[in-house]
């Protein structure tokens, strides 16, 4: 059972960004990635009028993060959606915009800590990985059905797997034998493959297959190059958009999308910005901010985060707010 009072990486650092786009009455902010209601109860106990639409992809998340929010009532309101789906589930409430969008991306602790979920290679499990159990393939499919070519590139793009390409063979040979439906039969063939010497180093040896399969069935890369420029547009003037990633292709992409939305488009030589070519949105972090080690030591999922945000400064031209 996952600990309901699991406390997000940065959680005060997170708010503190929100909350000046969200000081207003009847402030709007739309968590994309709800889990368990962390980041959600903390802006709705902190900014007292602010209201809250979740939005998660897992039925069971929105669930219990109903459960945990239900005393704030009518100020929280639970949507199951993907979150490049932010713009029709902002429209479906009846808002043309809202003050701030957050995204805490990767897999949340409730889905590690669920055994039937297959997201963690500790334990025995079905090779699910799906966040919406109700829909899409599963890591079993990926694994009894792609090409080793296939196989090689998603272990190696998702997983920054130096032996992909090996275990995408031994994934292919071994498959003809038998299916592959659990993940312990999955960690024994990667122990097989990783040399003695890399499996010392680097963590579980299994950590960047199971994360290279999960980001594959989630299509997790594709749904955030969606939400992005999304969320980017839905926000009014004051508003924020704050992200918290956990790996380089995902910080990679919100960096370049913050970056088209503050970078200055005028010649270098010009003396003075021509009125309206000022970007629509400012830099509010400088470069990606990261944990500290106490924050690090108290929850080890920390030491990878990286943490950027952007404050819309003006509309975009033809909008507005």
């Amino acid at each position: 059972m996952a600990n309901p009072r699991h406390v997000p990486v940065l959680l005060d650092r997170v708010v503190a960004l929100l909350a000046p786009a969200l000081e207003r009455p009847d402030a709007v902010l739309v968590d994309c990635t709800l889990g368990l209601g962390g980041h959600t109860e903390a802006v709705l106990e902190r900014l007292g009028s602010t209201r809250v639409i979740g939005i998660d992809r897992d039925p069971e998340a929105l669930r219990r993060a109903g459960e945990r929010l239900a005393s704030f009532g009518d100020r929280f309101t639970g949507v199951h959606a993907t979150y490049d789906e932010i713009g029709e589930v902002v429209a479906a409430q009846g808002l043309d915009h809202v003050d701030a969008v957050l995204f805490d991306l990767g897999v949340s602790s409730m889905q590690l800590d669920v055994r039937e979920r297959g997201f963690a290679y500790a334990e025995d499990a079905p090779l699910d990985m799906r966040m919406d159990g109700t829909a899409g393939q599963t890591a079993a499919d990926v694994l009894n059905t792609y090409p080793a070519g296939e196989l090689t590139r998603v272990l190696k793009e998702y997983g920054e797997e130096k032996f992909a390409r090996k275990i995408a063979a031994a994934v292919v040979r071994e498959r003809e034998r038998e299916p592959f439906t659990r993940s312990g039969r999955l960690v024994e063939l990667l122990y097989a493959e990783i040399p003695a010497p890399a499996r010392r180093t680097g963590g579980h040896p299994a950590k960047r297959t199971f994360q290279a399969l999960r980001m594959e069935v989630n299509d997790e890369l594709g749904v955030l190059r969606r939400a992005l420029p999304a969320a980017l547009a839905v926000v009014g003037v004051g508003g924020r958009v704050v992200v918290e990633s956990y790996h380089s292709l995902e910080d990679r992409m919100v960096k370049r999308a913050f970056a088209e939305v503050t970078r200055l488009d005028v010649p270098d030589d010009l003396p003075f910005v021509p009125e309206g070519a000022e970007p629509p949105m400012r830099l509010v972090t400088r470069g990606a901010e990261v944990a500290d080690e106490q924050e690090i030591a108290q929850n080890p999922r920390a030491a990878s985060v990286r943490l950027r945000a952007v404050e819309r400064v003006r509309p975009d031209r033809g909008a507005a707010r």
